[in-house]
């Protein structure tokens, strides 16, 4: 069974106010031509299909154009919702889809079925599983011991076979940690990435599949195991990613179920680059190469140059940012207190306040009611 693994496409999403929907038409077009040059069978998509829950219909039509053209070359398409994703409007019309080979899970609904695929070595199990919080989990699982998320997906996975020689493979959007170590963050996950203990999912949870295909983070990475996997998102969605090689991993399980990874680069219509100088120097018509790159650039001038802005993107029409390189490597004490504050998990903060007033730490219980409170009130996990 040969498959890609995608996560976080984030359609219709804008960049430092630009829209990269043709840019993401772009990749997309790359990953079918990749499908059908590869072999691929079918194409998992791990959650953060959309950006936002009510995306733009150009968005939407994007989505329908990328089904469509798998489906037209018999490619199956899995895919499972995220944290961006509106969960029902995402189930819309799935019975119907599944007829044509697209298996869209948005609603966590209690059970896991899995889709069955097969090929020369039989069937191959498909369990997608949404994304979910503990609060989601404890409603329909109300006999289940949930206190973090660690259970609630232990407790969303206790269904599902082992140890009986099929080979399974699990599609989850969560953040997930191998032994408490955090994964690597890019920078664009635009909902916080908590790193308290509430949050993290064990990887050891997903030992009885061949392969856990993993959306939430958007750098490419394993986590404990070369088949625990983050896809990673298709394209750079944030400035601090520039110069970053994205690549979409080409999964092969044979009859064993021993599955093979392979890490294929994928090339943007437009790169994202910083680029630090003087502005004259950044911007001599000798030194402008690829002017049509998302640009991110540090001047190094010893004064503000007014019109800067107009200047760079007269030789860079898509140029992001501008800002300066601090003097003598001195930093602005309010950018750094809040690009430090904005580094901190929200965890962090909460139990800073907490010992500044009560002087002393939370409690597990008090951590745990906080995790619950937090659910209700930030729709993205913040």
């Amino acid at each position: 069974m040969r498959f890609l693994h995608l996560a976080d496409l984030h359609l219709g999403k804008r960049v430092n106010g630009f829209d990269m929907l043709e840019d993401q038409r772009y990749i997309l077009e790359q990953i079918v031509d990749l499908c059908a040059s590869r072999g691929v069978q079918a194409v998992v998509a791990a959650g953060d299909i959309y950006d936002v829950p009510q995306p733009p219909a150009a968005a939407v039509l994007l989505l329908d154009w990328f089904l469509t053209e798998l489906a037209r070359r018999d490619i199956r398409v899995l895919a499972i919702s995220g944290n961006h994703d509106s969960a029902e409007r995402l189930d819309y019309a799935g019975q119907l889809l599944a007829r044509q080979g697209v298996w869209l899970a948005g609603r966590y609904t209690g059970q896991l079925d899995p889709v069955v695929l097969s090929d020369d070595d039989g069937p191959v199990e498909f369990y997608l599983l949404p994304f979910v919080r503990s609060a989601t989990v404890r409603h329909h699982l109300p006999d289940a011991s949930i206190t973090c998320y660690d259970d609630a997906v232990a407790a969303a996975l206790s269904g599902t076979p082992a140890g009986d020689g099929t080979r399974r493979v699990l599609a989850a959007h969560q953040f997930v940690t191998a032994s408490h170590k955090a994964p690597e963050v890019s920078g664009s996950e635009s909902c916080a990435i908590e790193v308290g203990t509430v949050e993290q999912v064990d990887a050891a949870r997903f030992a009885g599949f061949c392969y856990t295909a993993l959306g939430h983070i958007h750098r490419p990475q394993a986590v404990g195991s070369p088949t625990v996997r983050y896809a990673g998102s298709p394209l750079c969605y944030s400035l601090d990613e520039c110069g970053a090689q994205k690549s979409v991993p080409l999964v092969t399980i044979d009859g064993s179920g021993q599955a093979e990874v392979e890490l294929i680069e994928l090339h943007p219509r437009r790169a994202m680059r910083h680029l630090e100088g003087p502005l004259a120097k950044l911007t001599a018509p000798a030194a402008v190469c690829d002017a049509d790159d998302y640009i991110w650039a540090t001047l190094t001038d010893d004064t503000p140059i007014p019109d800067a802005m107009a200047r760079l993107r007269a030789a860079y029409p898509n140029a992001m940012k501008l800002d300066y390189k601090p003097r003598n490597g001195t930093t602005d004490d309010a950018a750094h207190t809040a690009a430090e504050v904005r580094r901190r998990s929200f965890d962090e903060l909460f139990s800073d306040f907490f010992v500044t007033v009560q002087g002393r730490e939370p409690t597990e219980a008090e951590a745990a009611a906080l995790a619950e409170l937090r659910e209700e009130v930030f729709p993205c996990g913040r």
